[in-house]
């Protein structure tokens, strides 16, 4: 396979293998409605095979950062609509990623005057609200109805995604956030039905994408993992209980015919990962994280030697509105502005130059 050729991603006809991956920008404001300046964005980079956006939340309380985007209101739903229109006119395709901070939150930014999670952790480090950098503070145990509710808001917000024009969701079940924190055992120590053993912590991310395959179909559906990448207090260290997780899980989605499974790990041709993907039976897309930057010969080799039917490119997609074309002629790229990464205006966001100026 070349990483040029075209690719099937569920509905999907992807004009080449490679996959803008999921990066938070936090330029949509207080009220989480993503502008033109966003829609700007992410139509630059259409030429990509597809576009996975930032991670939206489906509800208020679900809410990770202040400038992140969400899917609940009126309002958010149309930002996203122009965000749409504007990939679709210009020949791209897009879905939406949406996210759940569990304890990587704040009851400043969320709203709710606490954080929750599986169990009572706190997660290592901080965040920033309005004030500046605050620690985190320990998450409430979600009860089994707030779960179940939970479940029902991530199928809303997919209704949302999709019927603002996106072409699909993904379920964001990796990098420490609320499914991760459910997945993992140091995370997640309940003894009730929704923890304890493998199948048990796998429930949240079963049933949350069996919800959404419910609401839009599995076709739209997608999931993104990240087994073994113990980042923002996940510790995922013991190999035996990490293959009977995500095994389990594999199997309880693998009748919903997902669009694609997506998979950030050190090494995505290991057995880890490519267990997970004959058993779940959909194409996969791969990344190796925040540790390293994907660039044009990794991305080649991994599609060439069949790892994947295609890569998650982040970092040089963000600063090369023109990816595609300078990896496909060999020109130089533009190297990210760290600066500008996380918030602010067009300033290293949308006025990155192109091969033409």
């Amino acid at each position: 396979m070349d990483l040029f050729s075209p690719c099937d991603l569920g509905p999907y006809r992807l004009r080449n293998r490679l996959v803008m991956a999921p990066m938070t920008r936090l330029r949509c404001g207080r009220d989480g409605v993503p502008g033109d300046m966003v829609a700007e964005y992410y139509a630059q980079r259409a030429s990509m095979g597809l576009i996975v956006t930032e991670g939206a939340f489906p509800e208020l309380a679900a809410r990770t950062w202040l400038g992140q985007p969400g899917i609940e209101t009126a309002g958010q739903a149309a930002g996203w609509r122009k965000v749409a229109d504007a990939v679709h006119a210009r020949g791209g395709i897009i879905v939406m990623q949406i996210m759940h901070a569990g304890r990587l939150s704040h009851p400043t930014i969320n709203g709710t005057g606490r954080v929750v999670s599986a169990s009572d952790t706190t997660a290592p480090g901080y965040t920033h609200n309005l004030s500046g950098r605050v620690d985190y503070v320990p998450a409430k145990p979600l009860t089994g109805p707030e779960i179940e509710r939970i479940i029902e808001s991530w199928a809303r917000a997919a209704r949302n995604a999709v019927d603002a024009g996106m072409d699909g969701v993904q379920i964001h079940g990796a990098n420490g956030y609320l499914i991760h924190q459910f997945l993992a055992f140091n995370t997640n120590m309940r003894d009730d039905e929704w923890g304890g053993d493998p199948h048990r912590r796998a429930r949240l991310a079963v049933e949350v994408t069996r919800a959404v395959a419910a609401e839009i179909g599995g076709q739209r559906t997608s999931i993104r993992l990240s087994p073994e990448h113990n980042i923002q207090g996940i510790e995922e260290t013991d190999p035996a209980d990490v293959e009977a997780t995500y095994q389990h899980l594999a199997r309880e989605i693998a009748p919903l015919g997902l669009g694609f499974v997506d998979i950030l790990h050190s090494d995505p041709g290991n057995e880890l990962v490519q267990g997970i993907r004959r058993t779940i039976g959909a194409p996969l897309v791969v990344n190796r994280g925040f540790g390293a930057v994907t660039d044009r010969e990794e991305a080649a080799a991994l599609v060439a030697d069949g790892v994947a039917e295609a890569v998650g490119v982040g970092r040089p997609a963000l600063a090369n509105p023109d990816l595609v074309e300078r990896w496909r002629t060999g020109a130089p790229e533009n190297a990210p502005i760290q600066e500008t990464i996380y918030g602010g205006g067009a300033s290293g966001y949308t006025d990155y130059p192109t091969l033409q100026g």
